[in-house]
């Protein structure tokens, strides 16, 4: 890991996660969580304020990132339901099949290498009657700005942490053997376009 990677990047994150149109989005789907969480990665923390407590038995925050999972620490010291962090990326859940209410990912299936086999594993662990509740940005419909998305991505990706912007999030979800029962779209104001195309929803097995 550089330089760049180990000190700079993860403020960069931190700092552009709390930006005012994707904490909107956040309060629109983190509240509707319940039981037994897994979050994929957690990242800083942003979404650990946003859980109705009433409804949170606990929290699995997988994040691999140490640097990142230090910057949750704060936020997950305050919550008033325990949280527990998972050293791991995305593609290895290390929790047992059926035994989660609710899967979070937000801002996050952009940097997953191995997209379809983490939410292949977020499905597995799922229970039967369980939810994932995603929040992403992505590919976005038209078409003169999802070419210059295309354009873009592999100049972005690596000093994005990895973040893909053209990624087609719900045929990913449904690739991986998810439902989806309701989705909205739009692009997030005072964003760039080319990264601003947000998807949020849930979906079930």
């Amino acid at each position: 890991m550089g330089i760049y990677e180990k000190y700079f990047l993860p403020k960069l994150i931190n700092c552009a996660c709390g930006a005012k149109p994707i904490t909107r989005q956040r309060a629109k789907v983190v509240p509707l969580a319940h039981g037994r969480v897994l979050e994929i990665g957690v990242g800083a923390g942003h979404n650990i304020p946003h859980y109705d407590a009433a409804k949170i038995e606990m929290l699995y925050a997988l994040e691999p990132s140490g640097e990142m999972r230090a910057l949750a620490a704060e936020r997950a010291g305050k919550a008033p339901f325990k949280v527990e962090f998972i050293d791991l990326p995305g593609e290895r859940i290390p929790l047992q099949d059926n035994s989660v209410d609710t899967v979070v990912t937000t801002f996050t299936l952009c940097t997953i290498p191995d997209t379809l086999t983490a939410l292949r594993g977020m499905l597995r662990v799922l229970r039967p009657d369980g939810q994932l509740l995603f929040c992403e940005h992505g590919i976005a419909p038209d078409a003169s700005v999802a070419a210059w998305q295309n354009r873009i991505n592999p100049f972005w990706k690596p000093i994005g942490g990895g973040c893909n912007i053209n990624r087609a999030i719900p045929q990913l979800i449904e690739a991986a053997g998810f439902k989806i029962n309701d989705l909205e779209t739009m692009y997030l104001p005072n964003t760039p376009r080319i990264m601003a195309y947000n998807y949020w929803g849930s979906a079930r097995r």
